[in-house]
């Protein structure tokens, strides 16, 4: 770490310790040259991956606009600004663990659709019709059928880990 004050390239830590409610450590620094002291933060840096548009053209992910989009398919929606936050975080986090340094437009796109489908389904049409290019009704119909069997499919999973459902006691008896 260089100096501020006389750019000498060598300090030494005095103090550490964690700031930002963990998420930082904050080191008190001291000049081993003019002996002045300063203050430093230090962050993990989580890289998020370029994104490969259809085109093959490569560009920065940008969580501005794809928080801006989420929020054009919620609108007027039930879903409050902490709901949309939180599967924003979620999405983030997903993306910054995948490791990768570089993910296919659709793949996001995908990864955005399944979170707008567990925050709202009129949202997941939205989101899926402009995505998808949706060029007439039928297209439209075709989704909403998808989207219920994907429903019914997750009422099944959930019924299924209920202890007493009639499943479970039928399965019991085989």
């Amino acid at each position: 770490m260089h100096c501020p004050f006389c750019g000498h390239e060598e300090t030494k830590v005095i103090d550490s310790r964690l700031a930002a409610d963990g998420g930082q450590v904050r080191r008190r620094r001291q000049c081993l040259a003019c002996r002045e002291r300063f203050t430093t933060f230090e962050t993990p840096e989580l890289v998020l991956p370029r994104i490969v548009k259809r085109d093959q053209m490569r560009q920065p992910f940008d969580e501005e606009k794809l928080r801006n989009s989420m929020a054009r398919a919620l609108e007027k929606r039930p879903v409050s600004a902490d709901e949309l936050e939180s599967a924003m975080t979620h999405l983030v986090h997903a993306l910054q663990t995948m490791g990768e340094r570089e993910i296919p437009s659709k793949l996001l796109g995908e990864m955005v659709m399944e979170a707008l489908r567990k925050l709202d389904e009129v949202a997941y049409v939205r989101f899926a019709s402009v995505y998808r290019s949706f060029q007439d009704v039928t297209e439209f119909q075709e989704e909403i059928h998808r989207l219920e069997q994907m429903s019914r499919a997750d009422d099944r999973e959930q019924m299924s880990l209920l202890p007493d459902s009639p499943g479970n006691a039928r399965r019991r008896k085989r």
